[in-house]
């Protein structure tokens, strides 16, 4: 089984591999990685998951902060649309690929807002080389936080273990954006992170939950995805990456009861309807199956 460090370190060279396509941003992405969206909020890539930003009069919001080496690109193109405060950071889980870059932002804010698991799930990454120990969130919440940025409200909402054991969804309620980060892996393997929390049978209704709350017109940003998908879509993406844990577990459940082993369940390439999934990424079908494995027999 590969350590966290190992599966950050492929993730993020894979995601800066990855160009962006989809829909809505191919045509506003720019060569330094910053895509407008609506209303102020835009995403950057760059290496490791997607960063959420919002940029108003009054204060500017980033969500997730990415590496060292590539947060401060960020904060130069964001320096480059306003002149306004950094407000605050929002961390919307604990991998380093998503909070390695704290401590850059955290020199220009003194607020990093996160769910109250995070701070805990930090530390065996930092241990494990995978993220600064010493930027940890400053403000935390148990099931819904919410304040506004200028003409923008920010909403945090988590709903249970799933991806890991402390995942906000970050609503900006007025541009109709909705950043679910690691929630959804759009059109690609997820990681499955069972020793940091995650629960794939609560990540399912979770997505459930966020589809139905969202409609047509809401811009969901992932945390990853597929270059022939992108990092941004719609609410429809969240059915794909639900149908796909569902379908995970459906065949790791069919092959325990057929009395197989786990390295017979990881032989198998990809799953009926997902061919999307397998193509060239830092994770694969296999490691998802060992995942869904070990919830079923370690928990």
């Amino acid at each position: 089984m590969r350590s966290r460090r190992t599966f950050l370190k492929q993730l993020g060279a894979a995601v800066a591999a990855a160009p962006l396509a989809s829909s809505i941003a191919s045509k506003l992405t720019r060569a330094d990685g910053f895509t407008a969206l609506r209303r102020g909020v835009g995403t950057f890539t760059q290496r490791g998951g997607t960063i959420g930003w919002l940029v108003t009069d009054d204060g500017l919001v980033v969500v997730d902060t990415q590496y060292p080496k590539s947060a401060p690109d960020c904060w130069s193109g964001l320096r480059e649309r306003s002149d306004s405060p950094l407000a605050m950071v929002v961390n919307t889980h604990h991998h380093g690929d998503h909070v390695g870059g704290n401590g850059v932002f955290a020199q220009y804010t003194d607020r990093i807002v996160a769910h109250a698991n995070v701070p805990d799930l930090m530390r065996p990454s930092a241990d494990d080389g995978a993220t600064d120990e010493k930027t940890y969130p400053t403000d935390t919440f148990e099931n819904t936080w919410s304040e506004s940025v200028g003409d923008e409200t920010i909403t945090l909402r988590y709903r249970g273990p799933a991806h890991t054991g402390g995942d906000a969804i970050s609503v900006f309620e007025n541009a109709n954006v909705v950043h679910v980060s690691d929630l959804v892996f759009n059109r690609a393997y997820p990681f499955i992170d069972v020793a940091g929390g995650a629960d794939s049978k609560n990540w399912i209704a979770q997505l459930n939950t966020i589809h139905d709350a969202l409609d047509d017109d809401t811009i969901v940003i992932h945390g990853h995805g597929n270059p022939e998908f992108g990092v941004t879509g719609g609410r429809e993406d969240l059915l794909v990456m639900r149908n796909f844990l569902e379908a995970l577990n459906e065949y790791v459940t069919q092959q325990r009861q057929a009395g197989a082993s786990l390295q017979e369940m990881k032989q198998t390439k990809v799953l009926e309807g997902f061919e999307a999934f397998n193509f060239d990424w830092a994770l694969s079908l296999s490691a998802c199956i060992e995942a869904v494995y070990r919830e079923r027999t370690e928990g």
